[in-house]
Order: structure tokens, then sequence, then C-alpha cells
């Protein structure tokens, strides 16, 4: 098994490494800012395709914010949460690297004024994540983390112990548009027989990152943008987490449905995981949503 989750990867221009996260986190620690002095407080939503994606006056602020630093300290794409995708330039030469942005991740909890949202910024290049970052405004956090170099929480350097168990253990995971996803009952009560807890707390990036801290064992994410995870996935990576798409083989940027776990425990989510969808192809007229992933092609 250990093989089976291993995931080379080649190392980055180490000054360029270093320049991407210094402007992420000082772009962290300005987004931290705006959303802890206006969480809850009439931030005027502006809906997009559902109630529960939401667009704000605070995620279009901190987005124009993210691609004026980016655009004038990077000559990288950027990729953001409210105005669309632009996708990598395909002339000869184009940049191997993209920016992933998204300014307030969980914002129907950042509207409520509930204290679970978070900015998330990484670089990823065509082997995964090679800079993340994870702003927890409501617990003064700041999450980093790049490729070979580890995961640190406000400078503190985080690794995973090894000795995680699903038993007592947290397992995060996220609704599809505010409804279950194919199989999500199921793969709730088999977690439950496990005597292991499922969360749905309304945040992607801050449900990978809580595997990165060990706080929860896994994460089982069926619907997300690449800029929703992309910055925790960073974090798991270094701290010494599992990430892996549907298949159950080693992915650092899964596109359709994704697991992350303590590799104590990756295994047995994952049998989870597949036990749902298999119950979900026998009853497909089950209580819950037939899926959408919406990945960048």
């Amino acid at each position: 098994m250990t093989a089976l989750f291993s995931r080379p990867a080649p190392p980055v221009d180490p000054v360029l490494v270093s320049r991407a996260l210094e402007v992420a986190g000082r772009l962290a620690n300005d987004a931290a800012d705006v959303i802890s002095a206006t969480a809850g407080r009439g931030a005027r939503p502006g809906l997009k395709e559902t109630p529960f994606d939401w667009v704000t006056d605070t995620g279009r602020t901190l987005e124009r914010h993210t691609r004026r630093v980016l655009t004038s300290e990077f000559d990288i794409p950027i990729v953001c949460e409210g105005f669309g995708v632009e996708p990598p330039p395909v002339a000869d030469g184009a940049s191997p690297f993209r920016w992933l942005v998204d300014p307030v991740d969980g914002t129907s909890n950042y509207l409520a004024g509930l204290p679970w949202c978070a900015y998330s910024l990484a670089l990823v290049d065509a082997h995964g994540p090679v800079v993340g970052v994870v702003a927890d405004p409501y617990r003064a956090q700041i999450y980093a983390a790049a490729r070979g170099r580890g995961m640190r929480a406000n400078g503190t350097p985080v690794r995973l112990q090894g000795n995680a168990e699903a038993r007592g253990g947290i397992v995060c995971a996220e609704l599809t548009r505010g409804r279950f996803w194919p199989g999500m009952d199921t793969f709730t009560e088999r977690a439950a027989a496990a005597h292991c807890a499922v969360r749905v707390l309304g945040s992607a990036a801050l449900a990978v990152t809580q595997v990165a801290l060990g706080h929860a064992v896994g994460a089982v994410l069926d619907d997300y943008h690449e800029w929703d995870v992309a910055g925790g996935l960073g974090l798991a990576l270094e701290s010494g987490a599992v990430v892996l798409n549907r298949d159950g083989e080693a992915d650092p940027m899964p596109r359709d449905g994704l697991l992350v776990a303590a590799p104590e425990v990756a295994a047995r989510v994952l049998d989870w995981w597949r036990a749902a969808e298999d119950g979900a192809r026998r009853d497909p007229g089950g209580p819950s949503l037939p899926r959408q992933v919406k990945a960048l092609p």
C-alpha cells in the first residue's frame, strides 16, 4: 500500500518557490484581515447558479487585489473563482505554472458570520501544487507549504504523527449544491459503524486542511473546482497525508472526486467511499444528487 501512496514530483526553481511563498503569504494575511473585518456584516451577496453558490463584494475585492499583486510579481496565468476561468496560454513558451485563487471559500458561512471560511491560493504545475496557502481568519492562522519544504502553521512546522485511527476520528465531507452526493448516505453509515464521525462544515479548503493538521483523519470531496482544493492539497501533501483519486490512485490534484487521509486510515476510508459508490450505482433513485464535477479541462 505504501507504494500506491508514493508521489514523486520534480523540484521547482527554489527562487521562484521562495518568491511565491512570500507573496502568497502576504496575500493570505491581507485576505484574513478583510474577511475578519466584514464577515456576517451585510456583505451584499449576488447569486450565481444556486442559493448555495454566492458571490460577495468581499470576494470580488479580494480577487481583484490578488490578481493585481500576482500580475505585478509574476508572468503566470491566474485562475480565479469569481470572475471565471482564464486558461493558460497555448502559445509556444507558455508558462508551465498557474495560480489558483479562491478568495472566500465557504461563502455561505461567511455571510452568516459562522466561523468557518477561508482564503485559498496555490501555485500549481503539471505535477500538482508547488505552493499552497490557506488563511483561516477566525483562528488567526496562515497555513503554508511548498513542494519539498514541508508545511507550516503561522511559521511552526506541521507533520502528521503517524498514529491516526479511524475509530474516534473525524472525516470531513462537503455537499453537492446543498444536497447529498451519490452514496453519501452509505458513506456516512459505514463511517459511523466504524465509530468515525462525518462532518459537513461548509469549506472544501478547510476540510482538506484539517487532515493536513491532524484534526481530521480524512476528507472525501465529490464535487469541487480546482481552486477550492489546490491550496489545501498543497498543505496535505507536505504534511504527510495521502491524496487519492476516485480510483484509489495517488494523485496530487484529482479532478473527479478526491480522498485526503492520514496514511494509516486511507485504505479504510477508501473502502467506505467505494462501498458508497457501489450502492449509488445499484440504487440510482436514492436520496443523492447526480455527480456534477466542475474541474478545469
